[in-house]
């Protein structure tokens, strides 16, 4: 809300918790998605209704009625050089503690988690919700080939629903459902997931995975989380197709947000209507 509108009377969004927020977005969330909660009297040692301002400009995108199509917002952290590892791919920890609880708000913000295969065979992620009190979103992964581990975590655990969009000649292993789609490209993937009842999408990872939403002009909005550190070598995040001329460049709406030792910017690519 802009201070001109303000100025004319208009009334600022009242204060919500951390429990309202999650009930806002998952209100028509998928039934599988569905975990029983137990809310804590606080959150991280702070108390819900003292961080709850914060916490609803920073996922404001989240909050707005979805329209059209499913709402993809999509998270990657990176050094101050841009890299998301070393030259060895070690990455634990590229960005810090309260990055982790941001990326664990954003999965109970959304019914599904979406990474490629080759995150789960690297990093063998479970893709719940640990540090924050909420609902464990459904796991969504794409796997353009066979070979995803037996004893994935993921498929083992039965915290949350598993996914797997594959190609139509792929071998999924043991899963909740699978999805075989003609092609894996990422308006596929979203037309299958939309159809399937999600309505707020996460894509995790790996950066390959992100960026390939990202240039299908796909992800409404990318959360950035720079750590104050420089690798010097090692994998990038962002890898988008060439441009020549700046004006062809990507010119999101930034909004900037303190996340402790850490920055993270909110690149809004789409503007939501409430």
């Amino acid at each position: 809300m802009t201070q001109h509108n303000r100025s004319r009377g208009a009334a600022a969004p009242p204060p919500m918790g951390w429990e309202a927020l999650v009930a806002q977005c998952r209100r028509c969330s998928l039934p599988a998605a569905a975990q029983p909660v137990e809310w804590p009297a606080d959150i991280g040692g702070i108390a819900a209704e003292a961080v709850a301002p914060a916490l609803q400009a920073r996922y404001a995108p989240l909050l707005a009625p979805v329209r059209q199509r499913p709402r993809v917002v999509a998270q990657l952290g990176q050094s101050l050089d841009g890299r998301i590892a070393t030259a060895t791919g070690h990455s634990h920890y590229v960005t810090g503690a309260a990055d982790r609880v941001h990326l664990h708000r954003l999965r109970a913000l959304c019914d599904a988690v979406l990474v490629g295969a080759g995150t789960v065979v690297a990093d063998n992620p479970r893709l719940t919700v640990r540090e924050v009190a909420g609902p464990n979103p459904v796991r969504a992964v794409v796997m353009s080939r066979s070979g995803l581990p037996a004893d994935a975590a993921l498929l083992r655990d039965g915290a949350a629903p598993t996914w797997a969009l594959t190609g139509p000649s792929v071998a999924a292993p043991a899963v909740d459902r699978r999805f075989a789609l003609p092609d894996l490209a990422p308006a596929t993937a979203l037309q299958c997931l939309a159809a399937a009842g999600v309505q707020r999408l996460l894509v995790e990872g790996g950066a390959r995975t992100v960026s390939a939403w990202l240039a299908a002009g796909l992800v409404d909005t990318l959360y950035l989380v720079v750590a104050p550190v420089i690798i010097g070598s090692g994998p990038t995040g962002l890898n988008l197709p060439r441009i020549d001329h700046m004006d062809e460049a990507l010119r999101p709406a930034v909004t900037p947000f303190d996340l402790g030792d850490d920055r993270l910017y909110r690149l809004d690519f789409n503007a939501v209507s409430a």
